[in-house]
């Protein structure tokens, strides 16, 4: 509990610093419906996902608020906190650093650290290209609980089409050691619904060489 109250307060105090001097300010909000959750790999939970996000952002700093809730029987349930940092590197080039508080509410309640698994992450883009590396830790009080996976991926938009190659390990393979895990392909467009509003629908094709899942998604954002 301590930890997880410690870091939380981190999070905060880290965003009232960073944007204290900072004018451009903007709170966004939205909604995604897909047809499941996919996610490095893996699927989540049974029937369609409704994933509600809030942000404040102030010039390259942004704090929100991500979840993810199944509709079908087998429930998955997902709450997390980030906050991140984005430098334009120059003409097409950026450099991101994301730190995740992912917490699942059906595994205990949010003071308990069974539940949260911390995550730093860094993304370059370049180009058409986006390189991430990014470390999972878990805050469990045994070592049941207590996990720390690492995650690669390199993806790249070639029009309207985006490609995804990651590998991991630890909960991202069948046998724990790393290998690739995720080898997706994407796509979006805009629906025209009326002559004033578009719906963004897009879709994924996801396979995963270790555990031998593979997955198609649908969604629409609104």
């Amino acid at each position: 509990m301590k930890k997880t109250l410690l870091i939380t307060a981190s999070f905060l105090l880290l965003f009232v610093v960073s944007i204290s001097n900072v004018k451009a300010q903007e709170w966004s909000t939205g909604l995604d419906i897909y047809s499941s959750y996919l996610w490095r790999g893996a699927k989540f939970g049974t029937g369609a996902a409704l994933q509600p996000g809030v942000e404040f952002s102030a010039g390259g700093f942004a704090i929100g608020a991500w979840g993810s809730y199944s509709t079908g029987a087998e429930e998955a349930a997902e709450a997390d906190l980030y906050i991140g940092y984005g430098f334009d590197l120059g003409e097409n080039a950026s450099l991101s650093f994301t730190l995740t508080d992912y917490y699942f509410p059906f595994e205990s309640d949010w003071t308990e650290g069974e539940s949260h698994y911390f995550e730093p992450m860094v993304s370059l883009g370049v180009g058409a290209f986006t390189f991430t590396a990014a470390y999972m830790e878990g805050l469990g009080d045994d070592e049941i609980n207590t996990t720390s996976d690492l995650y690669l991926e390199a993806a790249v938009s070639a029009g309207p089409v985006d490609i995804t190659l990651g590998g991991g390990d630890g909960q991202y393979t069948d046998d724990g050691d790393f290998n690739i895990c995720n080898i997706m392909v994407g796509t979006s467009k805009e629906v025209q619904i009326s002559e004033s509003f578009t719906l963004p629908v897009s879709g994924a094709v996801m396979l995963n060489p270790s555990t031998g899942g593979f997955h198609i998604a649908v969604g629409i954002s609104l």
